[in-house]
């Protein structure tokens, strides 16, 4: 198994005809991504390397029965088009954007609960996720790890990369890159209990950083229902106090939010901390259980 995404996943790309749009669905393809759709207003019936280009998200679903978005679409536009594909019902929605207002993303996050969260949403801001050897959705590089039995979650989409890289060897169930904007839609609990579900995945790696307490409200979970080995990381033991850091909740007040109160927390849950990412691949290699 994997998780969120599989070789059964039927992808369409929100925005493929734009230029990010048809460079990474190429990329996806060549990853071995299933990619049956794509959609962009006003193009419908024309095509992208012979797949179908559809107006609505709505009219391809119909057509194709794609059942996962990714959306390449500008700031302005990322609010409606994740609420369409809210609306087309896809069961997952991988936001790449960067840049949308927080205010547009709690509105589609706010609407995709209305919706009964039928429609799982993983960004704004982010990589996406990969089952490497099964599925790609979003712009991880597909050649720089192997399939493996380590689960990643990342605020990161550098250092998603690097961990990837550097655990190659020992390869990966499933990397999901979260995104490190103030409101994400799938955060590291989400991602932890799905790995915790996960028959494939036997250990797990949580990256985090600086700013918000999504790592300390990870450790209470881990602490109290996760049971498979957890290794992590928190970028930003050097950051300065009071500076936004890269993402826009990437913002440390006082002693809250910092990467050396993140690692306490973390540590106090039994997660082993890394002080840089390549000492985290480190302890996660003498802590991946025989099998």
């Amino acid at each position: 198994m994997a998780i969120f995404l599989t070789e059964k996943s039927r992808v369409l790309v929100q925005g493929i005809t734009g230029t990010e749009g048809t460079r990474h669905t190429r990329r996806m393809v060549a990853a071995g991504t299933n990619i049956v759709a794509g959609v962009t207003p006003g193009k419908g019936g024309q095509d992208v390397d012979g797949i179908p280009v559809f107006n609505s998200a709505a009219e391809a679903v119909k057509v194709t029965g794609a059942d996962t978005s990714v959306v390449f679409v500008p700031p302005r536009f990322a609010e409606a088009a994740v609420i369409e594909a809210i609306d087309a019902e896809l069961s997952l929605a991988v936001v790449l954007t960067e840049g949308i207002p927080v205010h547009d993303t709690a509105a589609f996050w706010a609407y995709a609960q209305a919706a009964g969260n039928a429609t799982r949403i993983i960004g704004p801001n982010c990589p996406g996720l990969i089952s490497p050897g099964r599925s790609n959705a979003g712009i991880i590089p597909a050649d720089i790890t192997s399939r493996g039995r380590i689960g990643l979650v990342s605020k990161s989409g550098t250092l998603t990369y690097q961990m990837m890289y550097e655990l190659r060897d020992l390869g990966f169930s499933s990397c999901v890159g979260i995104g490190g904007d103030p409101i994400v839609g799938t955060t590291h609990i989400d991602c932890l209990q799905a790995f915790q579900d996960d028959p494939e995945t036997d250990a797990i790696v949580l990256i985090g950083e600086i700013g918000g307490d999504s790592e300390e409200r990870a450790a209470d979970y881990i602490r109290d229902h996760i049971t498979k080995p957890v290794v992590g990381y928190v970028a930003g033991f050097t950051a300065p106090e009071g500076k936004t850091m890269g993402h826009a909740g990437a913002i440390v007040s006082g002693s809250s939010g910092t990467a050396t109160a993140k690692q306490k927390a973390l540590e106090a849950a039994g997660v082993r901390v890394g002080r840089t990412p390549s000492g985290a691949a480190a302890l996660m290699r003498e802590t991946l259980p025989a099998r």
